[in-house]
């Protein structure tokens, strides 16, 4: 058996500039971290030799990779070379549409346990870049490249867009203290939507070649850099408000990023301490997220009751392969 694990992530400011229509004529650039929340891929050698069986929210069992109705697997077969006489299942620790990047981390944890397979060893940019091939070049899906490479390399990053989806990765090494009051002061609330952002994605591709949209990210792209300087400098007092006004920003981008439920929860975040915050993912629904100093959670916990409390914490290290048994196949 060979076991890998692919952290989810968050995403803090310039989201939406990871999309070609944008970074294609401006630099974009992403401030994210991954947690640790996780997705586990695992395969082992199946009983029938000619015959693939995966599991995930269904299962399927083909005699040809051209069956299978699952794309992401299907395609990420296809370019491993691993075509046959393997079982695949899947665990996550959060569900999928809720804004934490699943999707692009099952496909760059799929690569890594595939490529375990064949005994090949791939780097992080490998897996990224590959991952990005399958969703967006293979599959056409209406999304940008931040959530493969904040899953395959881990850690808090500013991803730096590039024409010709070039992407570069820079650490941010802040302090121990800036990094442990930073966790301290985030509180993320499950608003209880599972949503598809097929839907909002393709409207924010489409706005992102407008003229006015444009705009829009150049401003969301600032606040990536005013971001590592609140960060560098230790003020993490400016943090919330920065997240406050990439949200301001982010809603001007697609009409259904939020909606009234969602209003209201960030309005009584923000009456009961939080200094900002902002929905996770592409909208609709999902996680939110709000930067709060501790002295005030207690008040904003009892204000957005029954909301769940989401409990995180900062992850380092990515896509791992965290088993592997010696397994001919």
């Amino acid at each position: 058996m060979i076991i890998t694990r692919t952290p989810f992530r968050i995403s803090f400011v310039g989201g939406g500039s990871d999309m070609e229509t944008f970074y294609a004529r401006y630099p974009g650039a992403v401030l994210s971290t991954s947690i640790n929340k996780f997705m586990y891929i695992s395969s082992h050698k199946f009983f029938f030799p000619g015959q693939v069986r995966v599991k995930y929210s269904e299962t399927e069992t083909v005699s040809n990779l051209d069956e299978l109705k699952h794309p992401l697997l299907r395609e990420a077969m296809r370019k491993t070379g691993v075509t046959s006489g393997i079982e695949i299942s899947s665990i996550a620790d959060i569900p999928s549409g809720t804004g934490m990047g699943s999707s692009s981390s099952f496909t760059v944890g799929l690569l890594h346990c595939l490529y375990a397979i064949k005994r090949k060893y791939v780097t992080h940019e490998q897996l990224a870049r590959e991952a990005c091939e399958i969703e967006i070049d293979i599959l056409g899906e209406p999304i940008g490249r931040q959530d493969q490479y904040a899953a395959a390399y881990g850690g808090l990053n500013i991803l730096h867009f590039k024409p010709g989806g070039n992407v570069q990765v820079e650490p941010l090494y802040v302090s121990g203290d800036v990094f442990s009051d930073l966790q301290d002061n985030l509180l993320m609330f499950y608003t209880g939507n599972q949503r598809k952002a097929s839907d909002i994605l393709s409207e924010q591709k489409r706005n992102a070649s407008l003229d006015e949209k444009h705009a829009i990210l150049k401003s969301m792209v600032s606040l990536v850099f005013d971001l590592r300087d609140c960060l560098f400098s230790g003020n993490l007092l400016d943090f919330g408000p920065i997240l406050h006004e990439n949200w301001i920003l982010k809603q001007k981008m697609a009409s259904q990023i939020s909606n009234p439920e969602i209003d209201r929860i960030y309005k009584a975040g923000l009456d009961s301490g939080a200094t900002g915050g902002k929905l996770l993912g592409a909208g609709g629904g999902g996680f939110m997220l709000f930067y709060c100093e501790k002295d005030k959670q207690e008040r904003l916990k009892d204000r957005l009751r029954p909301l769940e409390i989401f409990d995180f914490t900062f992850e380092r290290e990515g896509s791992k392969l965290i088993y592997f048994a010696d397994e001919e196949f």
